[in-house]
Parts: C-alpha cells; sequence; structure tokens
C-alpha cells in the first residue's frame, strides 16, 4: 500500500462549496478505481463517491446532484467537487484507492472500505449552519 496526499478540506458556511484532492503516488494511476469516504464523529466511515478506470462514476444518494468525483491521470489526482453543503455533510474525508482490481469496471463492492488498499491520511471539512 501506498499513502495517498490530500488536501483541500475546511470551514464553510452552508450552501458553499469546497473541493478536495488526492494524490496518488507511484504505480500505473490510470488503471485504478479511486473513491471518497467519510466519518463522521461517532460514526462509522461511509462510502461518498467512486470513479472507475474509465471515468465510471458511482455516488451514495445522499450527495447525488451536489458532489462531483473526478480524477486526472497526467497529475495522478482525483478530485471531490462538493457543493450546495450542507451541516450533515461534516465530517472527515478520506481519498482512496483500490490499486488491485486495476482496469476494473463493475460495480461490485466499489462502496466497500475493505476493496481499497490504499489511503489518504483524512482532511477535516466543516459545514455550519
Amino acid at each position: 500500500q501506498v499513502q495517498l496526499v490530500e488536501s483541500g478540506g475546511g470551514l464553510v458556511q452552508t450552501g458553499g462549496s469546497l473541493r478536495l484532492s488526492c494524490v496518488v503516488p507511484g504505480g500505473t494511476f490510470s488503471s485504478y478505481t479511486l473513491a471518497w469516504f467519510r466519518q463522521a464523529p461517532g460514526k462509522e466511515r461511509e462510502f461518498v463517491a467512486a470513479i472507475s478506470w474509465n471515468s465510471g462514476t458511482h455516488y451514495t444518494d445522499s450527495v447525488k446532484g451536489r458532489f462531483t468525483i473526478s480524477r486526472d491521470n497526467a497529475q495522478k489526482t482525483q478530485y471531490l467537487q462538493m457543493n450546495s453543503l450542507k451541516p450533515e455533510d461534516t465530517a472527515v474525508y478520506y481519498c482512496a484507492a483500490d490499486r488491485t482490481r486495476t482496469y476494473y469496471s463493475g460495480t461490485y463492492d466499489l462502496d466497500k472500505s475493505y476493496e481499497y488498499d490504499s489511503w489518504g491520511q483524512g482532511t477535516q471539512v466543516t459545514v455550519s449552519s
């Protein structure tokens, strides 16, 4: 596994926007499935969004239409653009990479944390009401 490097968290008011970034060093970035998870205080880590190697995207229902996951293969970076933020989006956000199921286009277990072998350190997102 490798350590992913996240940036972009912070404090924002309800309705505001933030963009998270995550650099995935080494390996064949273009072949990986990438994802974002989040963990609020006292709750389990939950799936937010994933993007396959060929840019197919998947979102949890609560963020559909508000969040956008994307990737830049040349920069080995994935992004999470978060718009119309709500207080319930407050959490530590983690980026993740599945470096084992390369060139995977399916949806099986994309929302399960155990499918991802590399993680970022986490970045705090706080949305004030």
